[in-house]
């Protein structure tokens, strides 16, 4: 196709589906701009076969170009394979091909084919790192001609969490609902109430001793539907980093305690903040309290917002303890 943004043949690898959806979306627009009736089809494994596949990968009879998009290659049967290889080695003229595949094991001896026959790759990684997640939150952002303090794209993130599409329609609420620079204030005026409403938010007021807040956390979450058991989990896992970090092994690194308490590395330093105030006999209580509240909320007591209300209580007290 004369298009510069595109070539015959193209893969599109990886499982976040957000981003696979705007490569796809500027390839159709890229083809667009080169002829704005472009004949799009789109084929899922269940809907290929031998007929569906010379349909939509073949010349058209009236001259239109064709831009022909195969998702989830990686599910198609070796039969399906088979059909498909010959298009993917002898492009059709006018006709542009798409392969999304997801990456991993699965299928890969056709994504292979494809790299082989010079198809263009584009990788679309699923964001893991609490750093990569702040860079596509700033990248939304910048896109849109605005600015965000790295403060604010943390507290979106903490709000929002990992999720892309909820992360992509935040950043795009934020832009269209306020001017300037977006900072951790103006965050906070629109996500505090879905910021309070996990176990996590619940875990760092307990064991920094808010009393207060922490309840309301935990009771904002459990009314929005949080799993008891996640809570306690966020419970248990901050008194247990916090155990990590209150007498680390000499010569023990931030890497390290990070692996031991199972945390990301930057978590470290809010840990030993937190850690503050603490004695090892207030960690030790705090740590038979979560062990006693998993008990009651997995069968052994009738109320599990009550058992979580006393645990909280609970490790507020155990912070003071000497």
């Amino acid at each position: 196709m004369a298009a510069p943004e595109l070539s015959a043949l193209h893969v599109v690898v990886g499982d976040e589906e957000l981003l696979v959806e705007r490569v796809l979306a500027r390839m159709v627009s890229a083809a667009r701009r080169v002829e704005e009736d472009v004949d799009v089809h789109e084929l899922s494994p269940a809907q290929v076969n031998a007929g569906s596949l010379a349909e939509a990968a073949s010349p058209s009879l009236f001259g239109e170009r064709r831009l022909v998009i195969l998702r989830d290659a990686q599910d198609l049967t070796k039969d399906l394979v088979s059909a498909v290889t010959p298009y993917i080695q002898q492009p059709a003229p006018d006709v542009v091909l798409i392969l999304t595949h997801a990456g991993g094991a699965k299928g890969k001896a056709l994504l292979e084919t494809a790299i082989q026959a010079g198809a263009t790759r584009t990788d679309c990684p699923k964001p893991t790192k609490p750093s990569e997640r702040l860079a596509f939150v700033k990248g939304e952002f910048d896109a849109a001609g605005r600015q965000v303090t790295r403060d604010a794209a943390q507290a979106l993130v903490d709000a929002v969490g990992s999720d892309l599409r909820e992360l992509a329609a935040a950043c795009a609420q934020l832009v269209a609902d306020t001017e300037g620079s977006v900072d951790a204030n103006t965050v906070a005026r629109y996500y505090s109430g879905k910021a309070e409403a996990n176990g996590f938010t619940v875990a760092d007021r307990a064991v920094e001793g808010k009393r207060a807040e922490a309840l309301e956390a935990l009771r904002w979450s459990l009314a929005i539907g949080t799993a008891p058991v996640l809570i306690n989990s966020a419970l248990a896992g901050a008194v247990r980093g916090l155990a990590v970090v209150a007498d680390p092994p000499r010569g023990v690194g931030d890497g390290e305690l990070a692996k031991r308490a199972k945390v990301p590395p930057w978590k470290i330093k809010t840990l030993r903040q937190q850690a503050r105030g603490w004695t090892v006999s207030g960690l030790g209580r705090a740590l038979e309290v979560v062990a006693e509240t998993d008990v009651q909320i997995k069968g052994a007591g009738r109320d599990p917002a009550y058992a979580l209300e006393r645990a909280v209580l609970e490790i507020v007290s155990a912070r003071d303890r000497r």
